[in-house]
């Protein structure tokens, strides 16, 4: 598998900008959060003047075979039915990345149709979809490295072209299944707690899919290993997520971090290097179960709680203007040396 060289960024000018922070026109610690994100991002830039150029959230799409099992009350086409839809803009994440200035790609990491060339689709697929890890692995080895080879590519293109900040978001019928199964096994948190309501299951519809998932987590009872663990439950957008995810970091791009199946491929990545956290902005917290244990585990404090559960990326990119608001504070806020008002003593 590709190696990444990430490295915990140099903290050096940490205690510089929080000088420029303390010194804006404000009481100090007045900013709150904003204060730790501007902070933060001029760390990973090492810039007492950070900026976000060509702000990109990029929608991995992926069909699962766990999703034939009865674990979602939507139908599998729907995946390709919403990247047709994202493709014609018609999408949440394109109406908040309209109003908020990110580029949105689309990428097929994995969907079961045949779309052809189509324009502004990117063509990464690995398989028509996953296998059902309810009787088999999800995935090959030589298939998980190839979605983190892929990942990684997606990403060195777009840092190429420019782009410093980047979200990613997903599409998937079942993924939040094969997520709940990545968090239970990379963390140790009791399944029950890592499974949810997905697209809307009612109580009957939860519980055949608790039963489903134990089933599934008897049959790879004995599995250990990262690798063995992504091919058993991973979809291919959320290896390839992890590959992509994994090159931000490496490239230090900031890294902003959508709800909860985003975040099950962030897991992966911060098993394999935890030091990803520096160059990670968790943007909400998710309204599925498992999100709230998941963020706990990573240690990391969302910016926002609304409630939502969409996926998609559009937590990140909701929250995207409240990251800018960070760096435009930070860079064109006046300080009480340059305003001529008098600080407190």
């Amino acid at each position: 598998m590709k190696f990444f060289n990430i490295k915990t960024p140099d903290k050096t000018l940490e205690k510089s900008l929080q000088h420029k922070i303390d010194f804006k026109t404000k009481p100090v610690g007045s900013l709150g959060k904003l204060e730790e994100i501007a902070k933060q991002i001029g760390v990973i830039q090492q810039s007492l003047n950070p900026i976000l150029s060509a702000p990109t959230v990029v929608v991995f799409a992926g069909d699962h075979g766990i999703a034939l099992d009865g674990v979602t009350p939507y139908p599998q086409e729907v995946t390709f039915q919403m990247v047709m839809n994202f493709l014609n803009e018609g999408a949440g994440i394109n109406v908040f990345s309209k109003q908020n200035g990110l580029t949105v790609k689309v990428v097929d990491a994995g969907v079961n149709h045949d779309f052809g060339a189509i324009e502004n689709l990117f063509n990464h697929k690995v398989n028509k979809g996953t296998r059902s890890f309810l009787k088999e692995q999800a995935m090959t080895l030589k298939e998980l490295d190839e979605c983190i080879e892929k990942g990684s590519a997606i990403v060195n293109e777009l840092y190429n072209d420019g782009c410093n900040c980047i979200a990613f978001g997903e599409m998937g019928i079942g993924n939040t299944s094969s997520a709940s199964m990545l968090m239970h096994y990379f963390t140790g948190i009791s399944l029950a707690d890592c499974i949810g309501r997905g697209t809307g299951l009612d109580d009957n519809g939860l519980n055949k899919k608790i039963n489903i998932l134990q089933a599934a987590a008897e049959y790879h009872s004995n599995i250990t290993g990262w690798e063995k663990i992504m091919q058993a439950f991973s979809g291919y957008e959320i290896a390839i997520m992890t590959g992509a995810m994994l090159q931000a970091a490496e490239n230090k791009m900031v890294i902003l971090l959508d709800g909860f199946i985003a975040s099950t491929a962030y897991l992966a990545a911060y098993k394999l290097h935890p030091e990803i956290n520096n160059y990670t902005i968790a943007c909400h917290l998710s309204d599925e179960k498992g999100h709230r244990l998941l963020l706990d585990y990573l240690q990391l404090s969302p910016v926002l709680n609304l409630g939502m559960r969409l996926g998609e990326g559009t937590g990140a990119v909701v929250a995207f203007p409240i990251i800018k608001a960070a760096v435009s504070f930070l860079n064109q806020m006046a300080s009480f040396e340059s305003a001529g008002i008098s600080n407190k003593e």
